[in-house]
């Protein structure tokens, strides 16, 4: 029984030690991550996970099953919060880091671990943030990792349950096996500077969010590593990967198969599954979305840097060209 216990805690804690955060939110685990829900922010005042190379180089691909998070004992925020908001569902936990396994994908779309995102934040700065941490666990190995928003100066709110828009965004990373921290603070806006520009110390972040993170920690070594800014340790040259769902990868032939001639579909598509939009039920990774899914105008981003003005495909939010 008791082997069962830790086989079973294995997938949460990853490898290494397990650094959650003191918060003031309840505390909600789940398999591949951990959160702290803050009710009055309607989202998570952190999220924490241990990512590992295995997690990023999995198959599984895009759910998009946005749903509550039933865990939340307040109840957590809607995807009607967030219809015509105007802002995106950011993730906290992003998809591209939970591809090892469906459960960890599907649960990667909590609304717990979302929350309102500028369209131009999400899908450009924070996006290339979230590929670059990626970056370094797959050149370095496992980093823990700590995202959230900063409620100070919040931008208003959206929906019937008022989900707060931070004014900011944070991500504080942990090489435990390099000993080595680094924090950013990101404004919740069109990111035009490089990323480097926006790394604080985590001592910032603590003072900005009134969080305690890695207290797990000698003193020495936390105060060493949470006082200064730490850029020089950490290489923002490395290539920046599209994340999943991304639109710009290489074109391929569908691999799915016409009904009408029973022959191979001569669709191009940039799904990572490599079916395109209209035989994407026939990869072995299909899971079929709630019928509560999205509608209204598709939420890909075109090379000009324009939002797509087609409106989404059924089940999904994005058009059949952008899926």
């Amino acid at each position: 029984m008791r082997l069962f216990i830790v086989l079973l805690l294995i997938p949460f804690l990853g490898i290494g030690q397990n650094f959650q955060p003191k918060g003031k939110g309840q505390v909600i685990n789940h398999t591949y991550y951990s959160l702290s829900y803050s009710e009055e922010n309607e989202q998570a005042e952190w999220v924490y996970y241990t990512l590992s190379p295995q997690m990023i180089n999995g198959h599984v691909v895009r759910t998009n099953d946005f749903r509550t998070d039933s865990k939340v004992r307040t109840s957590s925020a809607t995807k009607s919060d967030y219809y015509k908001s105007g802002y995106d569902r950011g993730h906290l936990a992003p998809a591209g880091d939970m591809k090892i396994s469906h459960t960890a994908m599907s649960e990667s779309f909590y609304l717990s671990n979302i929350a309102p995102q500028n369209p131009s934040f999400n899908r450009g700065g924070w996006r290339s943030l979230e590929s670059l941490v990626r970056s370094w666990v797959l050149s370095e190995s496992d980093m823990h990792v700590v995202t959230g928003g900063i409620f100070n100066n919040n931008l208003g709110s959206i929906g019937a349950n008022r989900v707060s828009i931070p004014s900011h965004f944070y991500k504080i990373v942990f090489s435990e096996k390099k000993n080595k921290m680094i924090g950013l603070v990101m404004p919740n806006k069109k990111i035009t500077s490089q990323l480097s520009f926006y790394v604080v110390s985590v001592d910032y972040i603590e003072a900005q969010t009134g969080i305690d993170f890695f207290y797990q920690l000698d003193d020495d070594i936390e105060n060493r590593l949470e006082s200064s800014e730490q850029s020089s340790n950490w290489n923002f040259s490395l290539s920046v990967s599209p994340s999943v769902g991304s639109s710009s990868s290489a074109s391929v032939q569908c691999k799915g198969t016409a009904k009408s001639t029973s022959k191979r579909c001569g669709n191009k598509t940039k799904n990572e599954s490599g079916y395109c939009y209209a035989h994407k039920n026939q990869s072995s990774d299909y899971a079929a979305p709630s019928n509560s899914a999205y509608i209204g105008r598709c939420n890909a981003t075109t090379k000009s840097g324009n939002r797509c003005k087609r409106n989404a495909a059924s089940t999904t939010k994005y058009c059949w060209q952008h899926q």
